[in-house]
């Protein structure tokens, strides 16, 4: 793939402003000193995730640039306002509540991890806050105060497994995760998908976890290769997150097992992990994601060029998540022009329906759920860092709240429009379940 990168340099916020004021009447210099609308970014830029996370702070802030470089919103310019939590779960919450509390922002884009979200759900639901969250989940949450911009199961580990079976033959299944809340919920979703759409025997599922920023993998990838080596064709479905990736890869290149042999299809590595590993061993493995920076879009190139521009980095890479945000922003922002204010609540009713370009070449749509409408797509791993995208849906695919694969979750729905309003509303009995995504988040947490 060749990419073309314009060179023009964006102008930095005050000069834009000063600029935008200069050239226009005392009227549009009154609004230019009014107060600015403050963006939040809840992201860690030290510890495990800040390999994944500090790019999403810079996505962020390039957003903020152009928005204000186009005029603000209603006539007013953006401040983004940056804390790092530092990859600790509690801290989450005690920066979330800084960031609504005593900053006072008007949005936050923020998270990664499943945990470090359910650690700050009870406080946007207390201070009524706005979190847009750009990373696939194991999905069983609906917040009326969280838009869920990353993919749910059904837009990323059900299609991933879908494609395994049916194109790759794979008849053995290892689900290979981080200890926490996203794979070990992912897993239990995949382990009933397998047994009952697949009549996969319980024999034939090797699951395992391990701790954040795990380094020492020689054991559990000898396991796996044994596990492969017993007549089935064998695959991994990857929910590692962070940088214990890296050490992970490279045991498996060390072992001798490629992609022929044992695949693997990762759900938290894209190309920004991939800049920390030797990718050569790696050519074939697999990553299920919604976007790749590969996508053969003028939409996509146009974002690339952007974001080489503001890195100043001829070889800086593009994500999923930062794409999500992308996204997630511009749906944002098109709710307050439609509000008119960036009111929560009038915003909240505003985006619902709201639809704006993704960089695949088609439309992201918010749907009732707090969930939006993604392709999916599977590439594989090439020597340069980047996937080659193998395979994808023919349309996008409605995220879905609740699992139709779990027992307590097939009967919900998620609702957040007039009349209804609720966020796991049962369509077996008629009514809300009446627990907050905080309650059941706390709950998830005391696990």
């Amino acid at each position: 793939m060749t990419l073309s990168h314009r060179k023009t340099l964006p102008l930095r916020p005050l000069t834009a402003a000063l600029l935008a004021a200069s050239l226009l009447g005392p009227g549009a210099q009154a609004l230019a000193q009014e107060d600015p609308i403050k963006i939040g970014i809840l992201h860690s830029l030290s510890g495990t995730m800040a390999i994944s996370e500090t790019v999403l702070k810079d996505t962020v802030e390039m957003l903020v640039e152009k928005q204000n470089q186009e005029g603000g919103l209603l006539g007013r310019q953006l401040e983004a306002v940056v804390v790092d939590p530092a990859s600790n779960w509690p801290l989450f919450a005690e920066r979330a509540r800084e960031l609504l509390a005593q900053h006072e922002v008007d949005v936050v884009f923020g998270n990664w991890t499943s945990v470090s979200r359910k650690a700050v759900l009870p406080v946007f639901e207390e201070l009524n806050g706005l979190l847009f969250y750009p990373v696939q989940y194991e999905g069983e949450e609906s917040s009326e105060n969280v838009f869920y911009t990353g993919a749910a199961p059904n837009q990323q580990a059900i299609p991933a497994v879908n494609y395994l079976h049916d194109q790759v033959g794979v008849e053995r299944w290892v689900l290979a995760g981080t200890d926490y809340v996203y794979p070990r919920t992912t897993n239990r979703i995949l382990e009933a998908y397998l047994q009952e759409e697949f009549g996969v025997a319980e024999a034939d599922i090797l699951v395992n976890y391990t701790p954040f920023g795990h380094s020492d993998w020689q054991n559990i990838v000898a396991e796996i290769r044994r596990f492969g080596s017993e007549g089935k064709k064998t695959a991994v479905v990857s929910t590692i997150n962070g940088d214990a990736n890296v050490p992970f890869y490279r045991e498996l290149a060390n072992q001798g097992i490629d992609a022929a042999d044992i695949p693997v299809v990762a759900f938290s590595v894209g190309e920004q992990e991939l800049t920390g590993i030797d990718t050569g061993p790696l050519v074939g493995h697999l990553a299920a994601w919604n976007y790749f920076m590969s996508v053969d879009t003028d939409a996509n190139y146009d974002f690339i060029d952007a974001w080489i521009d503001w890195t100043g980095d001829e070889g800086a890479v593009t994500n999923d998540p930062m794409e999500a945000h992308y996204i997630g922003f511009n749906m944002w922002a098109e709710a307050v022009r439609k509000a008119g204010t960036t009111d929560v609540d009038a915003v909240k009713d505003a985006i619902i329906g709201v639809a704006v370009p993704n960089l695949t070449g088609g439309y992201a749509a918010m749907m009732p759920n707090h969930h939006i409408t993604k392709p999916v797509l599977i590439g594989e791993i090439q020597d340069n860092g980047q996937f080659d995208i193998v395979w994808q849906t023919p349309s996008t695919v409605v995220g879905d709240a609740w699992s139709d694969f779990l027992p307590g979750s097939r009967d919900l729905i998620a609702d957040w429009r007039a009349p209804m309003r609720c966020g796991n509303f049962n369509v077996a009995t008629g009514s809300c379940g009446g627990s907050t995504a905080a309650e059941e988040a706390e709950a998830a947490l005391a696990e």
